[in-house]
């Protein structure tokens, strides 16, 4: 159980309370129980220096300087800070995700895979540090340093994606690391040339299947 900081702002005003990570993570999610969620009974401006909120900001701010009410609007609303072990528990699962796509994508001169063990070792000779962002948003900036210490080349393809104007918003967000361009039709539909790496059609198929259940029209361009 452990104790991490939930903070949001609220009119420009910083807000924060020292909580029980897992309970917290069940109020975010409508099942926990505020009570035993809050370490502490006050709501701070910073906690680590321990310094408390004035009523008079909780009221502005919240509309109320009742301890419970504040503290669910922030856990609900704000970020509940991550453990030290579940930050580096996600940061080793993105850094598994990078070098599988590296090895499922990437052969070298002789048209021969790598395997895991040489990319994981080529990360490290090249200082490569892995971000927070996704795996697959990583993987352009991350071959191409890779490609000073190794001959490496990514088999891609072209793919043009016609999609429905009803579910343009909900898939744009997985096209921006692969589109080449896009075009909005008179209709209203998206169109866009994807250059992907062969590795990653599967799942990213999947991904706009399960949004679009089918709806895509695709088509490779030679």
């Amino acid at each position: 159980m452990p104790i991490v900081v939930a903070r949001t702002k609220v009119k420009g005003k910083n807000f924060e309370i020292s909580v029980d990570f897992d309970e917290a993570m069940k109020v975010k999610q409508g099942t926990g129980d505020i009570t035993r969620a809050l370490n502490s009974n006050t709501i701070y401006t910073d906690v680590k220096k321990g310094n408390a909120a004035p009523n008079s900001e909780l009221s502005v701010a919240f509309g109320t300087t009742e301890l419970y009410g504040i503290a669910m609007q922030i856990i609900k609303s704000g970020e509940v800070q991550k453990p030290q072990e579940a930050r580096d528990a996600e940061r080793e699962m993105r850094v598994k995700r990078l070098i599988d796509l590296v090895v499922r994508n990437a052969v070298d001169q002789h048209g021969r895979p790598y395997t895991f063990d040489r990319i994981q070792k080529g990360m490290h000779e090249i200082h490569y540090n892995v971000d927070n962002r996704p795996a697959e948003q990583q993987l352009g900036e991350f071959l191409e340093k890779l490609k000073t210490i190794l001959p490496i080349k990514v088999e891609t393809k072209h793919i043009r994606l016609t999609i429905p104007a009803r579910f343009s918003g909900q898939v744009y967000g997985l096209l921006k690391d692969h589109k080449e361009s896009e075009e909005w039709l008179a209709n209203g539909d998206l169109q866009v040339v994807m250059n992907l790496p062969a590795g990653m059609q599967l799942d990213f198929y999947d991904k706009l299947n399960s949004v679009t259940h089918g709806a895509i029209v695709s088509e490779e361009i030679k």
